[in-house]
């Protein structure tokens, strides 16, 4: 068949598996809310949110639908939240948020992530410290002035909003991303979402040289082919 041939599939072999972690990660998170909250979005703000984010992404309904209706079985997986943290090449830092149904290969498997690109795994509360965790939200259609008012008007408590030419972006408490995200839904503007979810924010960020960088970048790449791993956060300065 020859190179050509080979380099085609490997790309196609690659790009299978990208759609395979991402089906992954959205099915586990589409399946833990609606446990959690129950199957209809209507009523269920964090599941709409989910489905509207998995669809953006280009999962297909089959995959959303089956995972929602897997809820409603006693047979379903039993997953739970796993948080690693650590060091990472350069002295940057690392958390690795996972949702597993087996702690005993999860730990293993970043722990390995860590080792072979140099770093290591700590301990718990080793590296969050440096970070705050919050609600982040940030969207386009409404200006910073107008955003503030709505929140003000529906009694939501932020910490921050901040205006970049058209986008605004919002942080507050942890608990309060479903209040925040409903007040600017609720109103007559065209308001378009580019990110709202809760997220780990460093203190401060680190810029690493060519050499780390790349143990950096391997060790995404090596967390990101993990089944169980659903987001990682860190301090890298990325240009």
């Amino acid at each position: 068949m020859g190179r050509a041939h080979e380099v085609r599939a490997a790309k196609m072999d690659k790009t299978a598996l990208k759609k395979s972690k991402l089906y992954s990660r959205f099915g586990k998170e589409l399946y833990i809310a609606a446990k959690a909250g129950g199957t209809d979005p209507n009523s269920n703000l964090k599941l709409k949110r989910i489905i509207e984010k998995a669809k953006h992404a280009q999962v297909p309904g089959d995959v959303i639908k089956r995972n929602i209706e897997k809820a409603n079985s006693s047979a379903g997986e039993d997953y739970s939240s796993a948080m690693y943290e650590g060091f990472g090449p350069g002295g940057c830092t690392l958390i690795v948020d996972c949702l597993t149904d087996n702690h005993n290969r999860t730990f293993g498997e970043v722990r390995t992530c860590f080792t072979k690109t140099g770093g290591k795994l700590g301990i718990s509360g080793s590296v969050s410290y440096l970070y705050t965790y919050c609600s982040h939200v940030s969207f386009t259609g409404m200006s910073e002035d107008d955003a503030l008012e709505v929140l003000m008007n529906n009694d939501c408590d932020i910490t921050d909003i901040e205006s970049d030419d058209d986008l605004v972006i919002i942080t507050g408490e942890p608990g309060d991303l479903d209040h925040i995200v409903k007040a600017l839904s609720s109103t007559e503007e065209e308001v378009d979402f580019i990110e709202d979810h809760v997220t780990y924010v460093p203190s401060n960020t680190v810029k690493l040289d060519d050499d780390d960088l790349a143990k950096f970048n391997r060790f995404l790449d090596l967390c990101n082919d993990l089944d169980d791993v659903q987001e990682i956060y860190h301090n890298v300065e990325l240009s």
